[in-house]
C-alpha cells in the first residue's frame, strides 16, 4: 500500500486523514499470469493500481488479438470507457506476468471525489493517460514499426524482455515474422 501512496503523492499532496479514507477503499488482489482482469463484453467495475507486474490491453477483431498497449507497474489502469460509463468493455485486460494490484470499486472511487487530494489526482492522472494515448496514436500514424521498436529498445529494454513476441508484434501492427526481421537487422547493426 506504501507504493500506492507514493504514486499518488507524485501528483498531489495527501493529508493524513484523506489518505486513511483513500487507503481503506482499496483491496489487494493477486492476478495470475495470463489471467483476464477484464473480459470484453463485461462491465469494468474497478479502477486498479498495479504495484508489481505487467498487463496488456487488447481487442479481438475477426479472431485476431490486437494489442492496444501495455501497463507496467507502478501505475493505475482500468477500461476507461467501461469503468466511467458502466457499460460493457470492448477490450480485454490480461496479466502478462503475475501482478499485485489494489482495486477500488466504481462507487467507492466516486465517493472519494469529495476529497480534494483524490479529485486532484484523478484529474491529473486522467490527463496524463490522455496525453500518452495521443502519443501512441501519433506514433502509429507517423512512425514505422522498426522505429517504434527501436525506441522501445532504448527507452524500455526491460519491458521488451517480459513481453511475448506475438503481443509485441501485434502492438507494433506487424506480423511476428516482420518483428523477427527487424530484431535481426538491429542486432546486426549493433555488431558493426
Amino acid at each position: 500500500m506504501n507504493t500506492l501512496k507514493q504514486f499518488i503523492e507524485r501528483y498531489t499532496i495527501i493529508p493524513l486523514n484523506e489518505w486513511a479514507e483513500i487507503s481503506s477503499c482499496f483491496e489487494k488482489r493477486i492476478i495470475d499470469k495470463d489471467e483476464l482482469v477484464l473480459e470484453a463484453g463485461k462491465i469494468c467495475k474497478y479502477l486498479y493500481f498495479v504495484e508489481s507486474g505487467l498487463l496488456r490491453f487488447y481487442i479481438n477483431r475477426n479472431g485476431n488479438d490486437i494489442t492496444k498497449f501495455f501497463t507496467e507497474a507502478p501505475y493505475f489502469f482500468t477500461s476507461q470507457l467501461s469503468f466511467n460509463s458502466q457499460q460493457p468493455a470492448s477490450e480485454n485486460i490480461q496479466a502478462i506476468e503475475t501482478c499485485v494490484v489494489y482495486q477500488i470499486s466504481f462507487q467507492q472511487s466516486n465517493e472519494l471525489f469529495k476529497l480534494k487530494s483524490w479529485t486532484d489526482f484523478a484529474r491529473k492522472i486522467t490527463q496524463e493517460v490522455q496525453f500518452l494515448t495521443e502519443e501512441i496514436l501519433e506514433q502509429l500514424q507517423t512512425e514505422t514499426a522498426e522505429f517504434r521498436y527501436e525506441k522501445m529498445l532504448i527507452n524500455h529494454p526491460e519491458l521488451l524482455q517480459k513481453i511475448p513476441l506475438k503481443y509485441l508484434a501485434s502492438y507494433l501492427a506487424i506480423a511476428p515474422q516482420s518483428l523477427s526481421r527487424i530484431r535481426k537487422k538491429l542486432q546486426e547493426k549493433r555488431r558493426t
